[in-house]
């Protein structure tokens, strides 16, 4: 997984976050999907190694306590083995809240790590210790929306980062049936265009469907040097076991199944109708 903060430690010693300007949509973003929506940094967070977001299911409440996607990976007890999946465990963890400008307006803080896990796919959820009501009330912040949707092919999409307060922009490539990197082996994943050249630091970032402002993905990795199936070079796995190498391209954890799963109170309910992700 070289989109978290260990794949960029020598960037930041050298560069440090300021010398990586924060970039917007461009004309082309603009021209591919006429009706999109403005795309900023309002709802992502930064962790201490990694990025985020705060979301919301189609059902959240604003009284209900907020979520912070990430990824397994980002865990700050390591990374989850495989078929590891760690739920309800006590969290303090902080993340620090950003607006639409990239600016810093808040420290939030965890309750508990509500889901996390590396097996199938690699996301992380954390419940706060705020609300959704008292985010927007005292920042001006609303959380990011998770489609309940499939992503489709072609689709113009915008990785986030506030770790590193940097926007990539490019288009959902396609999907491999299977990803594997290393002991780890996920499902359906977004294979970006060669545009969203994402570093370390990114791992997390939510992935925006451009045209309807919606997290459809979660950035997790990429092959870095074309390695087959190993550490940092993940390899993609078809239907009938035929190894594709992609070097230089990097990929996403689809979100839309995450939404079956979260009830009522933003409670995390594994057993609930439709609710596909792995369980303990």
């Amino acid at each position: 997984m070289k989109k978290s903060l260990v794949g960029a430690f020598s960037a930041v010693l050298l560069l440090g976050t300021a010398a990586v300007p924060a970039t917007a949509l461009d004309a082309s973003g603009a021209s591919a999907a006429p009706r999109a929506k403005a795309v900023d940094f309002a709802g992502t967070v930064a962790l201490s190694n990694c990025s985020g977001s705060v979301v919301r299911v189609p059902d959240s409440q604003p009284t209900d306590p907020a979520l912070v996607l990430s990824n397994g990976h980002c865990l700050e007890s390591g990374f989850p083995g495989p078929g590891e999946v760690v739920v309800d465990q006590p969290s303090s963890r902080t993340f620090t809240l950003l607006d639409s400008s990239a600016g810093d307006v808040a420290t939030l803080r965890a309750s508990k790590i509500a889901y996390g896990t590396m097996t199938d796919t690699d996301v992380s959820l954390y419940e706060l210790t705020s609300t959704y009501e008292q985010i927007e009330s005292s920042y001006g912040i609303k959380a990011l929306e998770l489609s309940a949707d499939h992503p489709t092919q072609g689709t113009a999409i915008s990785v986030v980062s506030g770790y590193w307060k940097k926007t990539y922009n490019c288009s959902v490539d396609g999907f491999a049936y299977n990803l594997k990197e290393g002991e780890w082996t996920w499902k359906d994943s977004v294979r970006y265009t060669s545009d969203c050249q994402t570093i370390g630091g990114t791992s997390g970032s939510p992935v925006l469907d451009r045209a309807t402002g919606k997290v459809v993905a979660v950035n997790n990795t990429g092959n870095e040097d074309g390695g087959r199936c190993t550490d940092n070079n993940p390899c993609e796995v078809d239907e009938s076991g035929n190894v594709t190498v992609r070097e230089g391209i990097n990929y996403a954890q689809q979100t839309y199944g995450i939404v079956p799963c979260v009830g009522t109170g933003n409670k995390i309910d594994l057993s609930a109708p439709g609710c596909a992700l792995p369980k303990p």
